[in-house]
């Protein structure tokens, strides 16, 4: 599945905001989950080996370390949303249930 252009979009957010691209501070990998996390909680999904193809190819990212971080980042995220996704609770406002 190729990458959408919101994606991208937000791929092009975190290479702005990482000032050092041979390694990543512990605020910019939070800001990088909140980037990843807002990407699954809109309803987009994206391939990892995607993700880890456009770091690569990008141009900045000359270490890798960083870019492998980002991709753990990003399956991370997205694996935990669709976990925690099926698991959520009904409130009794959105429940049918004739009691």
């Amino acid at each position: 599945m190729p990458l959408t252009n919101d994606v991208i979009i937000k791929l092009n957010e975190i290479t702005t905001m990482v000032d050092d691209k041979s390694k990543l501070s512990e605020s910019e990998i939070e800001e990088i989950k909140s980037i990843f996390e807002t990407i699954v909680e809109s309803g987009e999904r994206y391939n990892i080996d995607e993700i880890e193809f456009w770091f690569e190819n990008e141009g900045s990212w000359k270490t890798k370390e960083p870019r492998i971080r980002i991709t753990n980042l990003s399956n991370y995220i997205q694996d935990k949303y669709q976990q925690t996704a099926h698991l959520r609770i009904i409130s009794d406002d959105d429940c049918n249930c004739d009691t």
